[in-house]
C-alpha cells in the first residue's frame, strides 16, 4: 500500500492569525517534504472564498512542486469539476502531465458548499448532472489522441476540438471523489478508481470493505476494469493522554468550525443528491472528542496507527492520503509527524525485494 500528503488547506477558524498566504505557503512546503521522505504522492484540495480551505488553485501549486520534484505523483483533491468548462481541465491537466513527465493523478468531485458555486454562476441543485457530463467530456478529450471531436450534451455543446498538449499517461489515472453510492456507480461506469473518506464509508456504505465490494460489483454490471481504490485519513501522533486529548480537540474544532458550516444541511434548501448529508452535519454537531475513531482519524502511537492501516490495506485498498495539517496543526509539527510516518508506520508496508 502506499501513501500520499493530502490538505483541504482548512483554514476557516475562529480567532485564526494564520493568513492564507502563509498556509499557501506552508502547504508547498510540506509537499516538497513529502517529496523527500519518499511519499507516493500529493494530493491538494480545491476551495475558494475560504468556505472551508484558502487554497483556490490546486493546478498551480503542483506545477511549482513537479518544479522542484522528481518522483512524487501530482493529484487535486479533487477538481470541483462543475466550476471549470471541462475543455479548459483536460487542457490544464495534460499540460501539467507533460510538464512533469507523466505524474498527474486527477480526481474529482461535485464538491459540497453552494456558496463556491454562487459567484460563478452554477447551477449547485443540477451539479450531479453537470459533473457526469464534464467528466465524460475530460476523459473523452484526454483519449482522442490528437484527434478533434464533437460533443453536444445538455450542459456542454461545441465542434472539432483537440486539445494541446496531449497527456503523456495514456491514459491520465482518474478517480471520482465518492460520498455516495451514484459517484460509486459513476467511477464504476466510467472505469475510474474511487477516493472515499473513511468517516463518509462508514455512515454511507457501513465501511471501507463494503465500498470496495460495491466498486467491483458495479464494475463487472459495467464491464469496466477496476480501478484503484484509495480513502484519505485525518492523521495525528499521540503518545500521552495529554497529547491524545489535544489531538482529538483539535479534530473536533475542525468538524465544528470548517465542515458543519461548509456541508449541506438545511433539508429545505439540499439537492436531493445531498440529502445524505443531512445526517452527516447532524453526527458532527453531536460529535464529542471520545467518539472519534478509526472511522474517521488515525490517532495514537506508530503502532495503533499501522495496526489501522493494515486493515485498511486488507480491505483492498491501494493508497491512503494522510491529513496532517488538519485544525491549525503548526507547521513544524506537521512536517515532525512526516518524518515519524515514513520512519515508523511506512516500513510495515513496503514490499519485500524479490
Amino acid at each position: 500500500m502506499e501513501f500520499g500528503y493530502f490538505t483541504l488547506s482548512d483554514n476557516h477558524y475562529e480567532n485564526n492569525a494564520r493568513s492564507a498566504n502563509q498556509f499557501v505557503s506552508d502547504i508547498l512546503d510540506e509537499a516538497i517534504h513529502a517529496e523527500h521522505l519518499g511519499f507516493h504522492s500529493a494530493w491538494i484540495g480545491e476551495h475558494h472564498f475560504n468556505s472551508l480551505g484558502v487554497l483556490s488553485c490546486p493546478d498551480l501549486v503542483l506545477a511549482n512542486l513537479a518544479a522542484r520534484s522528481k518522483r512524487i505523483r501530482l493529484a487535486p483533491a479533487v477538481t470541483v469539476l462543475p466550476l471549470h468548462h471541462p475543455i479548459r481541465v483536460a487542457e490544464q491537466w495534460a499540460t501539467l502531465d507533460l510538464l512533469s513527465g507523466g505524474r498527474v493523478e486527477w480526481a474529482a468531485g461535485r464538491g459540497y458548499d453552494r456558496r463556491e458555486y454562487q459567484p460563478f454562476h452554477v447551477d449547485f441543485d443540477d451539479n450531479q448532472a453537470i459533473f457526469e457530463e464534464g467528466m465524460e467530456v475530460v476523459r473523452r478529450l484526454w483519449s482522442a489522441d490528437g484527434q478533434r471531436i464533437s460533443h453536444h450534451g445538455k450542459h456542454y455543446h461545441f465542434d472539432d476540438v483537440r486539445i494541446t498538449p496531449q497527456p503523456v499517461q495514456k491514459p491520465i489515472p482518474s478517480y471520482v471523489a465518492s460520498f455516495s453510492k451514484p459517484s460509486v456507480e459513476l467511477a464504476a461506469r466510467l472505469g475510474c478508481g474511487v477516493v472515499v473518506a473513511p468517516f463518509a464509508a462508514a455512515m454511507t456504505f457501513g465501511g471501507l470493505k463494503q465500498v470496495a465490494e460495491l466498486y467491483h460489483t458495479l464494475c463487472a454490471k459495467h464491464g469496466t476494469k477496476p480501478g484503484r481504490l484509495m480513502c484519505s485519513y485525518f492523521t495525528h501522533f499521540a503518545d500521552s493522554k495529554g497529547q491524545e486529548a489535544a489531538q482529538r480537540a483539535r479534530q473536533v474544532r475542525y468538524y465544528k468550525e470548517c465542515v458543519i458550516p461548509a456541508f449541506p444541511s438545511d433539508p429545505a434548501n439540499v439537492p436531493p443528491s445531498y440529502r445524505y448529508f443531512i445526517e452527516m452535519v447532524d453526527r458532527l454537531h453531536k460529535v464529542r472528542p471520545e467518539d472519534l475513531t478509526e472511522n474517521s482519524v488515525l490517532l495514537g502511537s506508530a503502532q495503533q496507527i499501522t495496526d489501522v492501516l493494515k486493515k485498511v490495506e486488507a480491505a483492498g485498498f491501494s493508497e491512503v492520503i494522510l491529513y496532517f495539517n488538519v485544525g491549525l496543526k503548526p507547521h513544524q509539527q506537521v512536517k515532525d509527524e512526516m518524518v515519524r510516518f515514513s520512519e515508523q508506520v511506512a516500513p510495515a508496508f513496503r514490499r519485500k525485494a524479490a
